[in-house]
């Protein structure tokens, strides 16, 4: 049998449906007493860690408008205050929720900026 380049593998493995190509891994992992997922579960375990610091040194937040209420009309009042938008881009904002309304902010900003919102009748994420 001719040896295949990793080119001619490729284009072989593009013609594969999704399952075909996992019943392949299957039969690759059992012939050669391998495990794909070996390097993906080693890599998750070292992500948990990655999050919890920057979590400690995040100095920079968003703001996420995530529902208007009943109250529209103030919540579109508030986010015109927020930011320098126009009437239609804060309408627009507004009727597009889940959006962020600040982007990179610092903590007391975000914090304020959240209370306004939720004061004028609107549900908010601080991330």
């Amino acid at each position: 049998m001719a040896k295949l380049s990793q080119e001619d593998l490729l284009a072989q493995f593009e013609e594969m449906t999704l399952i075909e190509l996992a019943a392949f891994v299957s039969a690759f992992e059992e012939k050669f007493d391998v495990t794909a997922a070996a390097p993906v579960a080693v890599a998750a375990a070292g992500a948990p860690g990655a999050p919890a610091e920057a979590a400690e040194e995040q100095d920079e937040f968003d703001v996420i408008l995530t529902g208007a209420g009943e109250k529209k009309i103030q919540v579109i009042k508030v986010v015109r205050e927020l930011t320098s938008l126009g009437l239609k881009e804060a309408k627009d904002l507004v009727d597009g929720t889940p959006k962020p309304v600040l982007e990179k902010v610092a903590k007391d900003a975000a914090e304020k900026a959240a209370e306004s919102l939720k004061a004028a009748g609107a549900s908010v994420e601080v991330k």
